[in-house]
């Protein structure tokens, strides 16, 4: 493969680790957030081989010990670099003379692309991705959704996986480039007659949920990714997904305390309230990918 990267600007140049400090007072909030700053330039990038890593580790924070070939998934993302881009560090100075600019340059910090559930479906990863929605919604979801997700899964549809993942304190601004990204290379790609032609995308998030009667205990600041629904509060891992959660027309979760989340999902200190990790699948129309990312983008825009 040519070790040529196109590039894309991504104008996101500071990253603050805030999540670890939920539960704690605004002055402690503040005391930890000033402490943790750090300044990082992010650009986005096709993915490469030498990405393999870094990419597989960011699908297991989503999947946990879901029984999916996630070497073959890593590779398909990759020989479909025409479509897509993973977020990496920008350019490190050639002269600093950093044993670690190499490593540091190859580093992964996030992903963002579409996968062809139907198109792809004899490849060994997409067929057990198939089967794994199939088996969650008929066990977490309802008769509508079950009979909506196997209707949506023939084929009748063209479905897309779409992967959105990252550090997790990465902010939501930086999805909004690399959607608009994603979405002119899939218009490209639907020129050239090439298989990303969707009809419907399906998009796994992160999410905790609090029970809102623990939360009264602790002082501090709501956290602005969190959602009250009656006496849970529903923090999202990447805030931007509530607003595809919102333009969902089918939807169902279930919870994964019993996975071992990875590391990059963020540490939650024993003082704090137990957060239950959650995965919610959604199903929306591949026509509303435009309208989500302009809101996207006012949600993130500076008031």
């Amino acid at each position: 493969m040519s070790s040529h990267q196109k590039k894309r600007a991504v104008d996101i140049t500071s990253c603050r680790e805030e999540t670890s400090s939920d539960g704690f007072s605004e002055d402690e909030k503040m005391e930890t957030v000033e402490q943790e700053e750090i300044q990082v330039e992010f650009e986005g990038r096709n993915p490469i081989d030498s990405d393999f890593h870094g990419i597989k580790q960011l699908l297991q924070q989503l999947f946990l010990k879901a029984h999916i070939d996630l070497s073959d998934l890593t590779n398909l993302i990759i020989s479909q670099n025409y479509v897509g881009s993973v977020v990496k560090q920008s350019e490190i100075d050639s002269d600093s003379g950093d044993e670690d600019d190499e490593s540091s340059a190859n580093d992964v910090f996030g992903v963002t692309t579409v996968v062809n559930l139907t198109e792809k479906q004899n490849t060994e990863c997409v067929q057990q991705l198939r089967n794994l929605l199939k088996e969650l919604c008929q066990e977490h979801g309802t008769d509508q959704s079950n009979a909506f997700v196997r209707s949506l899964l023939s084929d009748t549809h063209t479905v897309g996986l779409l992967i959105n993942e990252r550090f997790i304190n990465i902010p939501a601004q930086i999805s909004v480039p690399l959607l608009e990204s994603l979405i002119k290379e899939i218009q490209r790609a639907k020129d050239k007659k090439l298989a990303f032609d969707f009809s419907y995308f399906i998009m796994i998030c992160k999410l905790y949920k609090v029970d809102s009667s623990s939360l009264k205990k602790k002082k501090g600041g709501k956290n602005k990714s969190a959602v009250k629904t009656d006496e849970t509060e529903i923090i999202w891992s990447n805030p931007e997904e509530e607003l595809f959660d919102q333009e969902a027309d089918c939807r169902f979760e279930f919870s994964v305390k019993g996975e071992t989340d990875s590391g990059l999902s963020g540490n939650w200190l024993e003082d704090d309230i137990t957060m239950v990790p959650y995965r919610r699948v959604l199903f929306l129309s591949a026509e509303k990918l435009g309208r989500i990312t302009d809101r996207i983008k006012e949600f993130v825009s500076p008031q």
